[in-house]
């Protein structure tokens, strides 16, 4: 069976995932490269090992987590289909069985707000914990110069944490934000459609979502 050590050992895989940061990087957008990949596989991991599912289920959601953005090395535009299509081709190239690979490139496929539908439950584990990666080091130094609300919102995060609570009723994006940088509100209205989704997919895990701002219930 295909391992996240093998995907993430493959030059292929490597390069797209770099690739696709580069040309991020030239449309304007916060990083999206490997320490980004890393944070969501974490988190997908994570969700996934807590609510008791399979080694191997949480083996594909990592997969899925490495590989959800390298479609945008073509660009941005409905990304998350692209990556679903390449990622399609690597995994079969590489051996991969039909119906690991349809888990796969459906959480893939369904990650981005746009079109996102929570349709299983690899998929909305992955678009909780893409949402949930916000943080400062994410915007880049020429971010700085123009510094739009997108980017006062990520630089705003001084630290942030994902927690499932002991009874695995309810998940929770706890968020300290820099209000020298941007009000709670702000960050509230810029991301209220990923909130949304995540409290979309929480449900498809038989969770409820939380929003922690500041020591602030927001959700």
């Amino acid at each position: 069976m295909l391992t996240y050590k093998q995907i993430i050992e493959n030059k292929e895989v490597m390069t797209y995932v770099g690739r696709a940061d580069e040309t991020i990087k030239e449309l304007g957008y916060t990083e999206h490269s490997f320490a980004h990949v890393g944070s969501v596989t974490q988190m997908v991991k994570y969700i996934l090992e807590t609510l008791g599912f399979s080694e191997r289920m949480v083996e594909l959601g990592m997969i899925a987590a490495h590989m959800h953005d390298i479609g945008n090395m073509l660009n941005r535009e409905d990304h998350a289909q692209t990556s679903a299509i390449m990622a399609f081709n690597m995994l079969r190239d590489m051996g991969a069985e039909p119906d690991e690979i349809t888990e796969i490139c459906t959480a893939i496929s369904n990650h981005d707000e746009g079109t996102a539908v929570p349709a299983t439950p690899l998929a909305a584990a992955l678009i909780i914990a893409d949402k949930a990666d916000v943080r400062r080091s994410r915007v880049r130094n020429n971010m700085l110069f123009s510094f739009d609300i997108h980017d006062r919102v990520n630089y705003s995060v001084t630290d942030s944490s994902l927690s499932i609570d002991d009874l695995k009723q309810k998940i929770t994006l706890t968020l300290s934000i820099d209000t020298k940088y941007c009000t709670v509100m702000e960050y509230f209205e810029i991301f209220l459609g990923r909130m949304n989704l995540c409290q979309k997919a929480a449900k498809k895990l038989n969770l409820q979502f939380g929003l922690v701002i500041n020591g602030q219930k927001m959700i």
